[in-house]
């Protein structure tokens, strides 16, 4: 003859399983808050290095265009002398060209062989005019940008384990609740429920990446 599980024995596997995941919640709560702010700060540290580039970049930048501004000055003196016939006062001008400008001027010059038409253009359109505080203020700008995808990254991994946090709340509201209720099957449905989304959600922040200070 079988004999029935008596309901106190029923209730009181309902009891362990309610207090377990009670612990388990609030574990896993705590963790995925603790997680949610490290995300958080690493956002932080790389939205300053963001600001730090942008501002570098800026200063490069601003460099290139008055480097340029001086170019353009000094080869509009030298044009303006050359077309003079002022050879001596051009030859001083000339000679005062940055070393960036200069390999721009010569092969501005070499387009008119012959030395007596003028070059077509200016030398500042063509591919040898090249400053280096250009190029340092375009790769500064390209890792400000590869830095703010970071921060972007950094703020939805923080935001995910927040909502971490409000499932494994919930959790934690059905494992609480199941101990108020007297009746059997309403306890076993609350605890079913909370162990779903406890699981559900243990599973997706095992997966996520996690940040650990040192």
């Amino acid at each position: 003859m079988t004999t029935q599980p008596k309901p106190t024995s029923h209730r009181n596997v309902l009891e362990v399983v309610a207090t377990v995941l009670l612990a388990l919640a609030a574990v896993s709560t705590a963790w995925s808050g603790y997680q949610a702010a490290r995300w958080n700060g690493e956002a932080t540290k790389a939205s300053s290095r963001v600001n730090a580039l942008r501002i570098e970049a800026a200063r490069s930048q601003g460099l290139a265009e008055g480097q340029t501004q001086v170019d353009i000055a000094m080869f509009f003196e030298w044009a303006d002398a050359d077309k003079t016939g002022d050879a001596e006062l051009a030859t001083f001008y000339e000679d005062r060209f940055r070393p960036e400008f200069r390999p721009a001027f010569d092969a501005w010059l070499a387009a008119a062989p012959d030395g007596e038409s003028d070059p077509p253009g200016t030398p500042f359109t063509l591919g040898e005019y090249q400053l280096a505080a250009a190029d340092e203020a375009a790769e500064l700008d390209a890792e400000a940008e590869a830095t703010a995808a970071i921060v972007r990254r950094n703020v939805q991994r923080s935001t995910n384990y927040v909502l971490g946090v409000v499932l494994f709340s919930v959790a934690l509201f059905f494992a609480g609740i199941s101990t108020k209720v007297s009746g059997t099957a309403s306890r076993s449905v609350l605890l079913a429920c909370g162990c779903l989304v406890f699981l559900g959600a243990a599973v997706w922040i095992a997966s996520s990446p996690i940040s650990i200070s040192i």
